[in-house]
């Protein structure tokens, strides 16, 4: 029997994954996997048992993936599961930036008590909430994956001109994309001519702080920041300038901090992009799924840390191997399986930067000793034998 611990709350569609053969519970000792959400696991000490970590959405700041790949721990993430509703808050987010409409609903609370001449002090307030339309503006979508190819595509959709920025490009999003978005390798250019930035990147070394005060001094003047990706992608203190300068009209946030609450022009959501009910149900059904089929198949799908790899069972025993990516690995691998007499009936090996992972299917049994001895070759992470 596996178990699995719960630590978020996590939707009953996403739990529905695991039958008998699965112990699920929030306080599982020593478990075989975890799921969660937004719980931070950087402080959590975890056990020995521990073969893979399922994260209900796509980012996973809140796990320590690089001291999890180091252990030969698979990270899991669910790309796309919540991207409808980003997509969708990010287009109000486009609406809000320009309308003044969450400044004008909260003058809009103070004229309460005035009886009949609210009427008559609403035309004549509303003056000061003007605001753009989107059509004919061009957006500068930054990052083009499920949920940037989503929102470049609506906003085409409502008339808007939308130039992309992704050198990572993948040949599913690009066929995804509409014809008519431009994309472009040069992200200054795009900032200098952009009504609008949206943001749709992940957060690492490469991306952190990226909207800095250097690509915002050639910004397009009165440019729109939409942040529904990661605060971090911002430097707080170079956006604050901006707005401060007029260079940014509105700075919109889901990533609410204390230096950016109550600033004038910054518009601050706490972190709603994915919370809608069919979000939440999208990610738990996915990572659920996921994390069964690592633990009963030794397949993944959607790793973080580890390349993607599956396989249909043939055979009569599966051994998987977590490894680094380094030269003559498959071959030493290979060699020790043969050296043991042990017939391999399908084999798979894929590659993610440092680290690697093989499957192998086998017409015989392995005894513990052999396992810990391959265990032990260098560079070996973790071994599992699945029947």
């Amino acid at each position: 029997m596996f178990k699995i611990q719960t630590l978020n709350k996590i939707a009953k569609c996403g739990l529905d994954n695991f039958d008998a053969k699965y112990d699920v519970s929030d306080t599982a000792e020593n478990p075989d996997g975890i799921i969660l959400r937004s719980f931070k696991m950087h402080d959590m000490k975890v056990g020995d048992n521990l073969k893979a970590v399922a994260r209900a959405g796509a980012g996973t700041n809140n796990i320590p993936v690089d001291e999890y790949s180091k252990k030969g721990i698979v990270v899991f993430n669910t790309p796309g599961a919540n991207a409808n509703a980003v997509k969708e808050l990010t287009v109000t987010g486009l609406f809000i930036s320009s309308r003044k409409i969450t400044d004008a609903i909260e003058w809009a609370k103070t004229l309460k008590g005035n009886g009949e001449d609210v009427p008559a002090m609403v035309e004549k307030g509303k003056s000061s909430f003007a605001g753009p339309e989107v059509m004919g503006k061009t957006l500068g979508v930054i990052g083009l994956g499920a949920i940037g190819v989503l929102v470049a595509n609506a906003a085409e959709a409502l008339g808007m001109k939308v130039i992309g920025y992704d050198p990572y490009l993948s040949v599913d999003a690009a066929w995804a994309i509409n014809k008519n978005i431009k994309k472009s390798n040069d992200i200054n250019q795009i900032f200098a001519v952009s009504d609008y930035i949206s943001l749709h990147l992940p957060l690492n070394n490469e991306t952190k702080g990226m909207v800095n005060a250097a690509l915002l001094e050639n910004a397009n003047e009165g440019i729109r920041i939409l942040n529904f990706a990661r605060g971090e992608l911002v430097d707080t203190e170079a956006v604050k300038n901006a707005l401060e300068s007029g260079k940014v009209a509105c700075y919109v946030t889901d990533f609410p901090n204390d230096e950016v609450i109550g600033v004038k022009n910054v518009i601050a959501i706490p972190h709603l992009g994915a919370s809608t009910p069919e979000s939440e149900d999208n990610c738990a059904t996915m990572a659920g799924a996921q994390l069964v089929d690592y633990l009963e198949n030794g397949n993944i799908t959607n790793s973080v840390n580890f390349p993607s790899c599956s396989m249909q069972r043939s055979g009569v025993l599966r051994i998987t191997i977590a490894h680094l990516n380094k030269q003559a690995m498959l071959s030493r691998i290979s060699g020790f399986i043969s050296e043991r007499g042990i017939n391999i009936e399908n084999m798979i090996n894929k590659s993610k930067k440092d680290y690697a992972y093989t499957i192998i299917d086998t017409d015989g049994d392995i005894n513990p000793a052999d396992i810990e001895a391959l265990a032990a070759i260098e560079g070996v992470l973790r071994v599992r034998v699945i029947k």
